[in-house]
């Protein structure tokens, strides 16, 4: 289920901006804080359809970001992403498991 109003549930929400916002080897720490994040899912959504280029978003850095824009500049990333979600959780586990 998609969930609408994300941010207040988002892992990242009492972490300090200064921690999402960095660069080099801090990013691979910023996205640690997205690992367990119940809406990581809709938190990169978010940033790929606004194009934001700054930060970690959704567990992926702005080069991330940019690396999946190119392949698919006009996608609508939440139809993307949500189309993605509902399969993965249609794939009876055996199928997963190879």
């Amino acid at each position: 289920m998609w969930v609408e109003d994300w941010t207040p549930r988002a892992a990242c929400k009492a972490a300090q901006p200064d921690q999402l916002f960095v660069r080099g080897a801090e990013q691979n720490k910023a996205k640690q804080l997205c690992a367990g994040c119940p809406v990581r899912t809709e938190c990169l959504a978010e940033a790929l359809d606004n194009q934001i280029e700054w930060g970690v978003w959704g567990g992926m850095t702005e080069r991330e970001r940019r690396a999946l824009l190119r392949r698919r500049p006009n996608a609508s990333w939440r139809t993307v992403l949500e189309t993605a979600r509902e399969q993965s959780a249609t794939v009876p586990a055996a199928r997963t498991a190879v």
